[in-house]
């Protein structure tokens, strides 16, 4: 038995093996969020084709939503036929 015969001769199924950056196949820095599955490197090259933009969080003004009481709602409503319908 050679070196070449069993090396890499397990299946890779699972584990840092089994994935690859699909652009590059690069196996390490592998951004896997959102089913991404790019290296960092090529994240960075391709980040805004693929639609993500940097936010400077010192520039975003935040609103304050005044929440009602616990227990109580912000409308109310006389039966159950005015309540919204919400499909999913």
């Amino acid at each position: 038995m050679t070196h070449e015969s069993v090396f890499f001769s397990r299946p890779r199924n699972y584990g840092k093996g089994s994935r690859a950056c699909r652009v590059c196949t690069h196996k390490a820095g592998l951004i896997r969020k959102y089913g991404l599955m790019v290296c960092r490197q090529c994240f960075r090259e391709k980040a805004a084709d693929i639609g993500f933009v940097k936010v400077n969080k010192s520039r975003i003004s935040v609103q304050r939503i005044e929440q009602p009481p616990p227990g109580q709602f912000p409308i109310k409503f006389e039966s159950a036929y005015d309540l919204p319908l919400i499909f999913l």
